[in-house]
């Protein structure tokens, strides 16, 4: 596949299959994915016939074909650069120092040309032929007749002097190159698009500790695993698979699932997830889920969803292409015979013209139209700190209505702090001495947030001090037993935990003396100082301001009002997968939405959202697979980014239009001998200068 065209006849030949109820295509890694409406399937000769019936060739993916987006754009890469070392000294030659296309330097182009015509071209004369194999033309077919027309006409002319006064070597080696140089610039700009699945990929481990029957460990891989295997899950294992703990007490990290930083207590019955990490403890646990099952799986697959079935605006051309192409060639044949047989016999007249018709209306400005402008805009937004990925999600940024927000890292600073003390039956300064000094020597998140926030305090004198990783800690305070940790572990340890009052629902530190429950700390996680600013000018540009988390209510709730959100605009206890019905859930409703934030998390809902903006620090699967990443101030940037996907989105519509123009103007006064084909090729040039220079207007956009 060489375009958008292509992949666009692939998908459709492969949903033609009886039984298929949904096949995306990727350009970029040259796979198609195909998903079965029932049981049973058809046969996967059926996919592959039907796929070859268009024109192309395809096989059943395998291990080998997973580096195939390492190479994304590489044979575009030789096409550009061969192209221009030859277009661009022979176009200065000829434009500049007016050499005389005969004689040395006409067969000097033609052995420069030749290679670039019939090596780099070859990209071109291939899709053509597998275009018209089925009765179909696309820009590959235009690409090849125009630049043929060129080199052939100029080969005519080195023989017939007399008759030919200008050759179109240089020409022809541009418009290939010209055109190459769009594909390359598209390959690079979706290169990045399947890192996100990889990293995604490596998040779970390839092994896992079966228990035996007789209590014995073995290390088998994945791939081996049934439901309901008893798996052994050591300190600092990652979990391989979902599953429900059997045996055992711990902390889990599922801040790659969460985005929440407090690793979250497992004990008997406690659900798992494959991809998180177990922080202390031996866990052991039955496997419930497998494979495509699995809470990453299941991200994964939105992930690839989403990313592969974004907007159209880079298939415009394309579709243009598919009318304008069969309508050109008709117009340059007419052309020949309109003037061959009224013309009294003006056949090379005909012929002339008839190139100048193909020259002019070679799609060049409209292969250039869409990646000029990403490009110009992508670097125009890197200079203010915000790196656009590609172009494919502006086509609906444009109308952008709401904006949600992620909470932890993106509207806070993802770093917990002691929002409220409790003091039961001790007073405030014995709570604070005891609570910092079983703190202090703690590394845990917690435990460093409630040292931080004790700093003025002296701390009291204990000993026998024990940490318990992930849970809680514990001293002797002279005759006394003290702990400091979650609610739920200190009800392990026998502490009458009493009633909290309500305003301490959420993120809870218990501190325990001999038995009962005498104080308590709440954690919030602080918004960042700009979060309010930015709610504000985001309702002040029109768009609903959202916030989803998968926090508790509570913190997420008391974060909204704080900021500015709506009550009714608050969803809190989200899951990753969730996260992206939601936006979903919006977009049904005739919403297009940005969403913005910074963790594995996020991903789906990242993929899925009309913009996917990752702030500051994000984690590597959000990079990957947001449309822009914001470099500076965090998100404050959210306002400008939307401003310059805007512009450059408009900046693409105004090239295609005036490209498309430009062509349909152009080819009615190249057919009747109005325009030579020496001005044709400069007008093809000029056509590309100013899809250019539209393009690089956006470097001097202003907010």
């Amino acid at each position: 596949m060489t375009c958008q065209s292509c992949a666009r006849n692939v998908r459709d030949a492969l949903q033609r299959v009886e039984g298929v109820r949904s096949a995306v295509v990727n350009l970029d890694t040259e796979r198609a994915t195909v998903r079965f409406a029932d049981d049973p399937t058809p046969p996967m000769s059926e996919l592959i016939e039907s796929v070859k019936r268009e024109g192309y060739s395809a096989h059943l993916a395998d291990a080998s074909d997973n580096t195939d987006v390492e190479n994304a754009g590489g044979g575009w890469r030789f096409n550009v650069i061969l192209g221009l070392i030859v277009s661009v000294p022979l176009m200065i030659a000829e434009w500049i120092f007016h050499f005389d296309m005969h004689g040395w330097f006409g067969w000097l182009s033609f052995i420069a040309v030749a290679p670039v015509q019939f090596i780099c071209g070859w990209r071109f004369y291939r899709g053509a032929w597998q275009q018209l194999k089925v009765g179909q033309s696309n820009m590959d077919t235009l690409v090849a007749l125009g630049s043929t027309t060129a080199f052939g006409f100029s080969i005519y002319g080195l023989f017939a002097p007399e008759k030919v006064h200008h050759l179109y070597f240089a020409e022809a080696a541009a418009i290939i190159t010209l055109i190459s140089i769009g594909h390359y610039l598209e390959a690079r700009a979706g290169q990045r698009a399947a890192g996100a699945v990889r990293s995604l990929l490596k998040l779970a481990p390839q092994t896992a500790r079966r228990l035996r029957g007789d209590d014995s460990e073995e290390v088998i891989p994945i791939s081996e695993l049934q439901r309901d295997d008893k798996v052994v899950i050591r300190p600092g294992d990652q979990i391989p698979t979902d599953g429900v703990v059997v045996d055992g007490a711990s902390a889990v990290d599922e801040s790659m699932l969460t985005g929440e930083p407090i690793p979250i207590d497992k004990s008997s019955g406690a659900e798992l997830y494959a991809g998180t990490v177990n922080e202390n403890g031996r866990l052991v646990m039955r496997v419930t889920s497998l494979g495509g099952e699995t809470a990453l799986a299941r991200i994964i697959e939105v992930v690839e969803n989403a990313q592969n079935s974004r907007a159209d605006i880079q298939r415009i051309g394309d579709r243009v292409s598919s009318i304008f192409v069969p309508v050109v060639i008709v117009i340059a044949i007419a052309t020949v015979f309109a003037f061959g047989f009224f013309a009294a016999g003006a056949w090379e007249t005909g012929l002339i013209n008839a190139a100048a018709v193909l020259i002019v209306a070679c799609p060049c400005a409209m292969g250039l139209a869409t990646p000029a402008a990403i490009m110009a805009g992508t670097n125009a937004a890197t200079k203010r700190g915000i790196l656009i990925r590609d172009g494919t999600a502006l086509e609906k940024a444009g109308r952008v209505t709401a904006v949600l927000f992620d909470k932890t890292g993106t509207l806070t600073e993802g770093k917990p702090r002691v929002q409220k003390t409790l003091a039961l039956r001790i007073s405030d300064a014995d709570l604070n001495a005891l609570a910092l000094a079983l703190a202090k020597p703690s590394q845990h998140p917690l435990s460093q947030a409630l040292t931080a926030h004790l700093a003025s305090v002296a701390p009291a004198a204990v000993t026998e001090w024990t940490e318990h990783r992930g849970a809680g800690v514990s001293a002797r305070f002279g005759n006394h037993d003290a702990v400091l940790g979650s609610l739920n572990w200190l009800k392990e340890r026998g502490v009458d935990i009493g009633s909290i009052p309500q305003a301490f629902r959420g993120t809870i530190l218990g501190f325990g003396l001999d038995g009962q429950l005498v104080g308590a700390f709440l954690l919030t996680d602080s918004p960042k100082e700009n979060a309010s600013a930015v709610v504000a000018e985001v309702s002040r540009a029109g768009l609903t301001p959202y916030i989803v988390s998968g926090d508790s209510t509570m913190p997420v709730t008391d974060l909204a009002r704080e900021v500015g959100i709506p009550q009714e605009n608050v969803f809190a206890s989200v899951r990753p997968e969730e996260k992206a019905k939601i936006v979903q859930q919006l977009q049904a409703k005739g919403e297009r939405v940005a969403f913005v934030g910074d963790g594995i998390n996020d991903a789906p809902a990242l993929a899925q959202a009309d913009l996917g903006i990752a702030v500051t620090k994000a984690s590597d699967v959000a990079r990957e697979t947001a449309d822009i990443l914001l470099l500076k101030s965090d998100i404050e940037a959210i306002p400008e980014a939307l401003g310059i996907s805007q512009a450059t989105l408009r900046t693409i519509k105004q090239n295609l239009f005036w490209a498309f123009f430009y062509n349909a103007a152009a080819v009615p006064l190249a057919a009747v001998g109005w325009i030579s084909p020496i001005l044709c090729a400069a007008a093809m040039a000029l056509s590309d200068l100013f899809v250019i220079g539209n393009a690089l207007r956006l470097l001097r956009w202003r907010r």
